[in-house]
């Protein structure tokens, strides 16, 4: 409870940092705006332990930085080929991740990867509309649902 009390706090100092721009003279306002808002998230969202591990961070991380840049270049390259090229398309893409947690940061992660958006979600397949059917969406799904395995601690 102390440790998520002072991770939301430091998130909200940091939130309230970039809101005030840095500067200090808001700080009899923030102050007290910052202790209400994580004694709000606490009470509205207890603390929950996640199994997150670093080394995952760092891979989780790093993958996305780099499907991202690819992701961009694949996407600049439909653009150049103008709508005719395209063949977008809903895919059902079953996941094995146990924990809900888990699902949501990977259909939003899938949902950040250009090209990709997630449209619906269960307990045990994803939505997804595509612009192009012919890339390999399902195994770059398959790749990331690996690498939040590892972060959440649950994988190879």
């Amino acid at each position: 409870m102390i440790r998520a009390f002072v991770f939301r706090g430091l998130a909200f100092v940091g939130l309230w940092w970039i809101l005030a721009e840095g500067r200090l003279d808001g700080w009899l306002l923030g102050g007290p705006a910052v202790v209400a808002a994580t004694w709000a998230s606490i009470k509205l969202s207890p603390a929950v332990p996640m199994p997150i591990r670093l080394a995952g961070v760092f891979g989780f991380l790093g993958f996305f930085f780099w499907n991202s840049i690819l992701g961009g270049i694949q996407v600049a390259g439909m653009a150049l080929r103008g709508r005719a090229a395209l063949q977008p398309a809903m895919i059902e893409l079953p996941v094995s991740l146990p924990s809900a947690s888990a699902r949501v940061l990977l259909i939003n992660a899938l949902g950040l990867m250009p090209g990709t958006l997630g449209v619906d979600m269960d307990d045990s397949s994803l939505r997804l509309h595509v612009l192009d059917e012919r890339l390999p969406v399902i195994a770059d799904a398959r790749a990331l649902e690996l690498v939040i395995a590892r972060l959440f601690g649950s994988g190879a």
